[in-house]
């Protein structure tokens, strides 16, 4: 494969030597585009070799499509928020990844359109790679979507408050922050999700423990 060659639904699922030739694929990468799926944006891809924490969404939203850069709508405003971080702070600790990797266009209601489980295939295997080019040491996902897709969780209430290994890493998933969700509305879910920020925040803090 040359370096003009973009990636798309025939390419062979290959192994990296590194994250920086990943996010080199990546960027080209068509695969949804060239299956039919009206997605509205490149690849977003934002992180570096060498971050222990991973993060991993559903998609990116129409900002973040625009922008080329993970949450930085108000669903990203509101993940910092509760993880008690700054943008800089939040952007120097996290690997930031999603379940798809386009902004995949609004829905016919309210809200974007979620990803097909055809689309949510032809994006795995990129997170398969970067888990295994960077060994995280700590996984927060957010959302049912990406909770399914790397712990197996069926619902948010099976899985918010609890903590999992993926891996040798320590996975904790979050519900989404965005305002259009109402899981939070329910008393036991903001609950659920006080007892796993303060394990996220925790695990975040020994990121820096030498031991």
């Amino acid at each position: 494969m040359t370096s003009e060659t973009t990636e798309t639904t025939l390419d062979p699922i290959r192994r990296y030597a590194s994250i920086s030739s990943l996010q080199l694929a990546l960027v080209r990468c068509r695969r949804c585009g060239d299956a039919g799926f009206p997605i509205e944006s490149t690849p977003v891809v934002q992180g570096a070799a060498g971050r222990r924490a991973y993060l991993c969404g559903q998609a990116p939203g129409i900002v973040e499509g625009a922008e080329g850069a993970p949450w930085r709508g108000r669903a990203g405003r509101t993940l910092r928020r509760w993880l008690e971080l700054d943008e800089e702070t939040f952007d120097s600790i996290f690997f930031c990844a999603s379940v798809t990797r386009c902004y995949p266009g609004r829905t016919d209601g309210r809200g974007d359109r979620t990803p097909t489980p055809v689309e949510q295939r032809l994006c795995g295997s990129w997170r398969t790679e970067e888990l295994r080019l960077l060994r995280p040491l700590l996984v927060i996902t957010v959302g049912a979507l990406a909770a399914r897709a790397l712990i197996g969780a069926r619902a948010l209430a099976d899985c918010v408050g609890k903590s999992y290994l993926v891996d040798e890493a320590i996975a904790i998933p979050l519900p989404h922050p965005s305002g259009a969700s109402a899981w939070l509305n329910d008393p036991v879910n903001r609950r659920r999700l006080g007892k796993a920020l303060t394990h996220a925040r925790r695990e975040i803090a020994r990121l820096d423990d030498p031991r």
